[in-house]
């Protein structure tokens, strides 16, 4: 039965990258995993991109920001668990929550180079229950802090973003009140053999309204699309990098553009990252926001969906490019 409120969607299990990695000496890699087609072209260094990222010091727009919470040795240690222990944490059939991957559909979809752990955060009704309190209690007590701060930038930062367009604050905050959906999705991707074969996050827009990703390691691999070549996102100490999501690009009526990027992976050292992404509460509309219409005077670009419906189509197709929200448009 399904929990008032509650998402569900389909998905195939898949086996751990880690495991496979660690259990065998392997020299090439497994047919499943090799995505030669990948664009490799126009890939540039970040030293023309640095300059133009913006770097938003949060003690300008709050008394309070995220302190160290620890969580970068805790994800750490997660992945580290015994795959006895992982197991019990893995995804289940027709469930995207828990260890695995996502947006996998078939059993001969081609897979990314990478374990994630992905989990409900808020509202805490929401949680799976074979899931967040199986989580160590260290683990449990530091998450539960480091939600609720990340949460408080994401509304900061999304209250400040509508603000600029001149977009009515009730019009932010009735989407992004005290039931703003939060997911996070931590994310591990082993050294490879052959990096060149294979691709450790397809190339995507989030389809959120905002994801606050911090890299728990110093290791490259994050790339972004500018002027349509990729471009490395070196690891900034201290910093969360910020990504405009699709959610947020239908409610300013395509004023803010979504973000493609992706992962890649090297032959030496494995790379981790933790993705919070936030979301208008399930009952709410994704739609332009009325008022900036208005004061367009332009039509809205996309159509007008609850949160949870837009949910079920993101999680019934497979993951590439901004292609959901070019779905979405009118």
């Amino acid at each position: 039965m399904e929990a008032k409120g509650e998402t569900q969607w389909s998905s195939i299990i898949v086996p751990s990258v880690q495991e496979m990695v660690e259990e065998k000496v392997i020299t090439t890699v497994p047919p499943r995993y090799v995505q030669p087609d990948q664009d490799k072209s126009g890939v540039t260094d970040d030293s023309g991109l640095i300059p133009n990222i913006p770097i938003i010091d949060m003690k300008r727009l709050c008394s309070s920001v995220a302190k160290d919470s620890g969580s970068e040795l805790e994800t750490h240690d997660l992945f580290n668990l015994p795959m006895e222990e992982k197991k019990k944490l893995w995804q289940q059939p027709d469930e995207m929550e828990g260890f695995g991957q996502a947006f996998v559909l078939s059993e001969d979809q081609k897979l990314d180079w990478a374990d994630i752990f992905f989990f409900t955060m808020q509202p805490a009704q929401l949680r799976k229950p074979h899931l967040f309190p199986k989580l160590p209690l260290p683990f449990r007590d530091t998450l539960e802090m480091y939600s609720a701060q990340v949460k408080s930038i994401a509304k900061i930062l999304i209250a400040k973003m509508g603000e600029a367009l001149e977009i009515k604050p009730e019009e932010i905050e009735e989407r992004f009140g005290d039931d703003m959906f939060q997911s996070m999705r931590m994310n591990y991707y082993p050294p490879c053999p052959e990096p060149n074969q294979v691709i450790g996050l397809t190339p995507h827009s989030d389809a959120v309204a905002l994801t606050i990703l911090l890299q728990v390691n110093d290791v490259e691999g994050l790339q972004i699309k500018k002027d349509g070549k990729w471009v490395f996102v070196k690891p900034l100490p201290n910093a969360f990098i910020v990504n405009v999501g699709d959610v947020l690009e239908i409610i300013t009526n395509e004023i803010y553009k979504s973000i493609e990027h992706r992962v890649v992976v090297n032959s030496e050292k494995e790379r981790l990252s933790f993705a919070t992404f936030h979301n208008p509460g399930l009952n709410k509309e994704i739609s332009p926001a009325k008022s900036l219409v208005e004061k367009q005077k332009k039509r809205a670009k996309f159509k007008r969906l609850i949160t949870k419906d837009y949910l079920k189509g993101l999680f019934s197709r497979e993951l590439y490019g901004k292609a959901y929200l070019d779905a979405m448009r009118i």
